[in-house]
């Protein structure tokens, strides 16, 4: 182990590596578990990259063919029993790198957008957006060239909710102005 931190040996090094696996709210890549893990001063890349696979080859966790590591219900069990074991500061810094990454997966998920192209030449582009509760809105339309279908969904993830009240306004207008 490099560096001067709370994890001292690769043990804690997969004691961490589960915590965190069980807090992510889906499976994610390399480069994530990566960023997560590093939470702590100690935690050097090789042996990271080790303890990942030897997790992996336990089956505590799963790679997919995508390349996203997931946590197994053997992994849940031996996260929960491990856990106190992690230094307190370290599960701290932690937990506020996961809310941000659940955040931010989560806001993928919701909001949604894509095109297609036709048989004739335009595209459609598909804008949803979606809550906790279901789907707020399933939008198609058509674009005349790819780079409009391209901006079309570029500006609908930037500010979704925007478009959405918009539309909601419009369609709920009394019409006399």
């Amino acid at each position: 182990m490099a560096g001067q931190g709370f994890i001292h040996d690769k043990l804690e090094l997969k004691f961490l590596i589960l915590y965190i696996a069980a807090r992510v709210i889906e499976p994610i890549p390399f480069d994530t578990m990566l960023d997560l893990t590093m939470c702590d001063d100690a935690v050097d890349y090789f042996d990271f990259t080790e303890c990942l696979r030897d997790l992996v080859d336990t089956e505590h966790l799963t790679l997919s063919q995508d390349g996203l590591y997931a946590i197994t219900e053997k992994g849940l069990r031996n996260s929960k029993i491990c856990e106190s074991s992690l230094a307190y500061s370290v599960r701290l810094r932690c937990d506020k790198n996961l809310e941000v990454w659940n955040r931010k997966l989560r806001r993928k998920s919701q909001v949604k957008a894509s095109w297609e192209p036709r048989p004739n030449g335009t595209y459609t582009v598909r804008l949803s957006l979606d809550d906790d509760a279901g789907s707020l809105m399933d939008l198609k339309l058509m674009a005349v060239r790819e780079d409009m279908a391209k901006l079309l969904a570029g500006r609908f993830r930037q500010s979704p909710e925007k478009l959405y009240g918009q539309i909601m306004n419009l369609l709920l207008e009394n019409g006399e102005k």
